[in-house]
């Protein structure tokens, strides 16, 4: 248990130790991926993706799931979890990483979640309670509505007259969560931001949250070779084939990123290098607001992404041996310190 000013104490008799949590965060081509199975190697640990995308059966290229081959044998939850035609909430994800973390932790090993859906990793991390808000689905067939007449801009800005600081962090073309907080604020009297100040950041959780930053403009480097390895691995075909389905409008694929532009594309809205050029561009500010909500995150320690594989290593080990060693036996393999296992 952390004390003010650095250090641990042990609980007091009778009081339960918290749960070890690893937490690793950044924004989307950070090189989570790569580097968490190192870690996740290293440390005995099982993996629990922090995605919103990542939950959705047939949604791999565009999401940049992880391969079976690349996860080494590491065990990965919260993958392929729904069809595209479900709903996802952060209410769902807290509660199945929950009990995902008690079932890891009953193997003895170490619970560890990557992503970089920020609102998903800070409700699992300060057990944020969701109120049972109720749904008025006339109010959001409404909105619906309202955005396919006027445009997604229009509906996002109806959101930043009652609630800017949501609009911030809400991309126009995210209709699906626009009108969530719209209808938050409809169905409560309370703005989505005001629910979140009013969450109490106190951890169950022994937590160390690990961050990847990097220089902005080889951030977006990464982003665009990221992109044309995407397309070259067949997202095109990936995006044809939900549409194939038939989905609803308000389906999750028609507005994730990486799919609605594409789909823009194959509906004949738009050309292949427009929707290319639109997909980039999202995806770079993405990325910026990724690095927004985490930096207004509290308990985040940093690590140059840019940094090679070794340094990393062993920048994450120090921190990890300074927190955990007294909960887990540290798996001591020089080869990933060493930069063995590469990225």
């Amino acid at each position: 248990m952390e004390l003010e000013g650095g250090g641990t104490r042990l609980p007091a008799e009778g009081e339960r130790p918290k749960q070890p949590l690893l937490v690793l965060v950044g924004p989307t081509a950070a090189g989570k991926t790569a580097l968490s199975v190192s870690i996740a190697k290293a440390w005995n640990a099982e993996i629990i993706s922090g995605d919103s995308m990542q939950v959705y059966r047939g949604m791999d290229i565009g999401t940049a799931k992880i391969k079976e081959d690349e996860r080494e044998g590491v065990p990965h939850h919260l993958i392929d979890i729904r069809d595209p035609e479900e709903a996802y909430s952060a209410a769902d994800f807290q509660a199945e990483a929950g009990r995902a973390i008690q079932e890891i932790a009953g193997r003895g090993k170490l619970p560890f979640v990557v992503g970089g859906t920020g609102l998903y990793i800070e409700s699992l991390c300060y057990n944020y309670q969701f109120a049972d808000r109720g749904s008025d689905e006339a109010f959001r067939a409404e909105q619906e509505a309202f955005a396919e007449a006027h445009g997604p801009e229009a509906l996002h800005a109806k959101l930043a007259e009652i609630d800017p600081r949501a609009a911030q962090r809400l991309h126009a073309n995210d209709i699906r969560r626009v009108i969530r907080a719209l209808e938050v604020y409809h169905t409560t009297g309370q703005t989505f931001s005001e629910q979140q100040e009013g969450q109490r950041k106190v951890s169950p959780y022994e937590l160390v949250i690990i961050g990847l930053t990097m220089d902005r403009a080889e951030l977006y480097r990464r982003i665009e070779l990221r992109i044309d390895d995407m397309l070259q691995e067949g997202l095109v075909e990936e995006v044809r084939q939900l549409l194939e389905r038939d989905l609803p409008p308000n389906a999750v694929p028609m507005q994730a990123l990486g799919y609605k532009e594409i789909a823009r594309y194959l509906r004949g809205e738009c050309s292949y290098e427009a929707a290319v050029e639109l997909l980039k561009r999202d995806t770079r500010h993405f990325a910026k607001r990724q690095l927004s909500w985490f930096r207004h995150m509290q308990d985040i320690q940093w690590i140059d992404a840019g940094e090679n594989f070794r340094n990393k290593m062993q920048a994450i080990h120090g921190i990890l041996a300074g927190k955990f060693q007294d909960h887990l036996e540290y798996t001591s393999n020089q080869s990933f310190l060493d930069g063995g296992s590469g990225q």
